[in-house]
């Protein structure tokens, strides 16, 4: 079965730095910088990019592009009869149930930048947070949105690797990064822009603790979508030349400068209007920030108006780019492992994951009162992979590429067969055998005893 490869080098970047770009550099790593010491949680997060991000992802792409299949397949074909091969499956099934609910949230966006464009979120004596509990717990109006916004990403994933996630991922990456940038001018110039960068850039050392740390290597491990299948399964489509480690590079840079511009257009933004707080996640966006786009810019009512929209619209961009990325890996498991065609394939995968996002869009009104070990449904689909799958597969993936691949297939994977130069591979690999897999198993256990 032939597969389709990306085209050209930035649409490698690009795809890639779009599957780790998501809603979880736009609000949740804003939340966690607020909760946890502002810069000081800033340091301990890159350094755990540089220590135990990079290096997983690193393996992902090796892991991938070696074996050119899906991520279910490429472990079979590495591991065949072992036990290692369950990371493929797992891979897999995180991406499918991230994406159930994933795409009611990225409903939520969609709305909200029509609701923007329609002059909903323009008058400052709107009841914000009514207007959000109000949307999500009526049926008809937030299924209607995650069905259009399924449909969009349908729509890309049937045109192809090239003609679909390429092609876009070109569109949109650039497009989000303009819009980024417009919106932090705008933030600076906010009379609250001072504090707020202050409460981004100070140091408060008085808040770091082992807390800290964990839930920076957390952030680290779910803002770049690591051990979703979603890295393998787009590494499977690289070229033989492409440069793994400048890819990974590129992606980590890409994805925490998108995080860390977040910051600067969300606290100038919320420190303008007197009484918002900055830890309050999802419903800073959603019930706060509307307050500010109507009070912050005094006298200047359309300007609130564009930033309000471009910010949805920045929103809802960086959720299409990683819910592109959690369709394909099922998508392209049932393609060329139940020899379905594509198309095919990517609308069982639509259909299924739109009858359980219905499901999850109820749980927060009819359904509300169905629990999952205490969790509405919708937070039962997030807890589950969060919580227990990721972790384990990122154990699962340090352990196999350190001390189950052959060194040298790993190497010369990396190298291109030599023709890179990768100083830092033993390095590499020690992290791999020892330092990871600690790591994330101090985030595994403190995950279970916070369940």
């Amino acid at each position: 079965m032939e597969r389709g490869l990306f085209s050209s080098k930035l649409g490698v970047i690009l795809a890639s730095a779009g599957s780790a770009v998501g809603l979880g550099n736009i609000w949740r790593f804003p939340t966690e910088v607020g909760n946890n010491g502002g810069a000081a949680f800033i340091l301990i997060y890159l350094v755990c990019i540089l220590l135990i991000g990079s290096p997983i992802m690193l393996s992902e792409f090796a892991i991938g592009r070696h074996t050119h299949a899906n991520t279910a397949t490429a472990y079979q074909m590495l591991a065949p009869g072992k036990w290692w091969r369950v990371q493929g499956g797992m891979g897999v099934l995180v991406a499918f149930i991230i994406y159930c609910y994933y795409i009611v949230i990225a409903g939520w966006t969609l709305f909200y930048a029509f609701a923007s464009l329609a002059g909903m979120l323009d008058d400052p004596a709107t009841d914000f947070s009514l207007f959000f509990d109000q949307f999500v717990t009526n049926p008809w109006l937030s299924i209607l949105f995650t069905l259009l916004f399924m449909a969009i990403v349908h729509y890309i994933i049937t045109r192809g690797v090239q003609k679909g996630i390429e092609r876009y991922s070109k569109v949109m990456m650039p497009l989000l990064l303009i819009i980024i940038i417009i919106l932090v001018a705008c933030s600076f110039s906010l009379p609250g822009s001072k504090e707020g960068l202050n409460y981004l850039l100070n140091p408060d050392f008085s808040k770091v603790g082992s807390e800290t740390v964990l839930s920076a290597i957390g952030q680290a491990f779910f803002s770049l979508s690591l051990a979703m299948g979603c890295l393998c399964t787009y590494a499977s489509y690289f070229g033989d030349d492409t440069n793994l480690p400048r890819t990974t590079i590129s992606v980590c840079v890409i994805d925490t400068i998108v995080a860390l511009l977040a910051g600067f257009i969300i606290f100038p933004a919320v420190f303008s209007v007197p009484g918002l707080e900055p830890e309050a996640g999802p419903g800073l966006v959603f019930k706060s920030l509307p307050y500010v786009f109507n009070q912050a810019f005094h006298g200047m009512p359309w300007l609130g108006f564009v930033f309000s929209f471009l910010f949805y619209i920045l929103l809802f961009l960086a959720a299409l780019t990683s819910a592109m990325s959690l369709h394909e890996p099922v998508t392209a498991y049932l393609h060329e492992t139940r020899h379905i065609d594509r198309k095919r394939a990517a609308l069982i995968v639509s259909l299924t994951c739109t009858i359980l996002g219905i499901v999850c869009c109820l749980s927060n009104g009819v359904l509300s009162d169905v629990r999952i070990f205490g969790l509405t449904i919708i937070d039962a689909f997030d807890a589950l992979p969060a919580k227990i799958l990721m972790p384990v597969g990122g154990i699962i993936i340090s352990l196999f590429s350190g001390w189950y691949l052959d060194r040298k297939l790993l190497e010369n994977e990396i190298t291109n067969n030599g023709k890179l130069k990768f100083r830092f591979f033993c390095i590499y690999v020690f992290l791999l055998r020892w330092i990871i897999p600690v790591a994330i198993g101090l985030v595994f256990i403190n995950q279970l005893i916070t369940l």
